[in-house]
Formats: C-alpha cells, sequence, structure tokens
C-alpha cells in the first residue's frame, strides 16, 4: 500500500490580467457546477497551452 503524503502546494504570485467578457462568460459556464475554480481552469488552460507549444516547437527544431 502506498503510504499518504500531505500535498505540497506551489509557491503562487497574483497576477491581474483583464479578460474579453465573452471568454469570462464562457469559462464560467464551462465551470459551472463543477468541482473546480476560475483560477484552476486557468492555470491548468495554461499549462496545456504551454506543453503543446514545446511539443509543436520540439518537432520543428526536429525537422530542420
Amino acid at each position: 500500500m502506498n503510504s499518504f503524503k500531505i500535498p505540497i502546494i506551489p509557491s503562487t504570485t497574483q497576477r491581474s490580467i483583464r479578460f474579453p467578457n465573452d471568454l469570462l462568460e464562457e469559462v464560467e459556464n464551462v465551470i459551472k457546477g463543477k468541482e473546480t475554480t476560475f483560477t484552476a481552469f486557468v492555470v491548468a488552460a495554461t499549462r496545456h497551452a504551454i506543453e503543446e507549444l514545446k511539443e509543436e516547437d520540439n518537432l520543428t527544431t526536429n525537422k530542420k
């Protein structure tokens, strides 16, 4: 059996950003009724986008 480990919360920095109203409404609609927050959604989406960009960069670098 795996032993329980207390999760480590990463350090954070607050940033103020502006979202277009239509995008803000779409995100709010997508997360409505789910066990998440706006911040958690934006962080996950940003991580996903960065990983995709890294993969694309690796593909173009390897083709050269």
